[in-house]
């Protein structure tokens, strides 16, 4: 099996060899480029399974960079910034991140957040490989298809995020279970290292989800707050054939 695949982006060039020493024992393949433009240039020829992003680079900054690979790119990104304000982690999480570390971080915390993010993706690929004959699940023109993790609506394809994609496929396959925030992120992050009690997390994630999914913000057709305990998907879910 080929070594996975680390990117670095970050201007602070003493920055990416420390990450880089730090990580020479995982085994992982790393790749390092100083300014988001060479990263955008190189991205599918690097095909990472893993971004490390930092926020403030110069000319264009992490966040527009994540804007602008999300849409072709579904490894976890996880960001990197010397902010600490929920408001910094929640930009950067709505921006497509899957993950928030301040500067300056404990080695072995960035190391365990890497590789939970990569655990769960090896997760996801050996489910890929045992459940191709999985059946996709139906919702008033809402499909999803755990097989090959993709997700129309209404015939057009729906780009997610892959913890957008693991929200959607855990509400779809109990429809009638109601989800506190906690719950959701129990199931989706599993081993993340992330602190139990930061809802913002899940908050942003399903928001992003919902503006995807629910065109007309004011028509609720999937998924529900219910007050008090947190979220229900719609019951018209359908089993169909893939």
């Amino acid at each position: 099996m080929s070594r996975e695949k680390i990117l670095i982006v970050d201007d602070e060039r003493e920055m990416c060899f420390l990450i880089k020493s730090f990580l020479d024992n995982e085994n992982y393949e790393i790749e390092i480029r100083n300014d988001a433009e060479s990263a955008l240039q190189d991205i599918d020829a690097i095909r990472p399974d893993l971004i490390l992003l930092d926020v403030m680079l110069p000319e264009m900054n992490g966040i527009d960079l994540c804007l602008k690979i999300r849409n072709s790119v579904d490894c976890p990104i996880l960001f990197m910034s010397c902010k600490s304000e929920n408001i910094d982690k929640i930009v950067a999480l709505s921006a497509g991140g899957d993950d928030y570390i301040t500067k300056p971080f404990n080695s072995g915390e960035l190391i365990a957040r890497i590789n939970a993010h990569l655990r769960r993706e090896r997760r996801h690929y050996e489910k890929y490989k045992e459940d191709l004959d999985v059946v996709a699940y139906e919702c008033n023109g809402l499909i999803l298809n755990e097989s090959n993790r993709t997700v129309t609506l209404d015939n057009e394809s729906v780009l997610l995020t892959s913890k957008e994609f693991d929200i959607l496929n855990l509400f779809m396959k109990k429809p009638k279970r109601v989800y506190s925030k906690e719950q959701i992120y129990e199931s989706v992050w599993q081993d993340g290292v992330m602190a139990m009690s930061d809802t913002k997390t899940v908050q942003v994630h399903i928001s992003s989800l919902r503006k995807k999914i629910e065109p007309d913000g004011r028509m609720i057709k999937y998924i529900y707050n219910i007050r008090g305990m947190g979220y229900k998907f719609s019951e018209d879910v359908k089993i169909v054939n893939d």
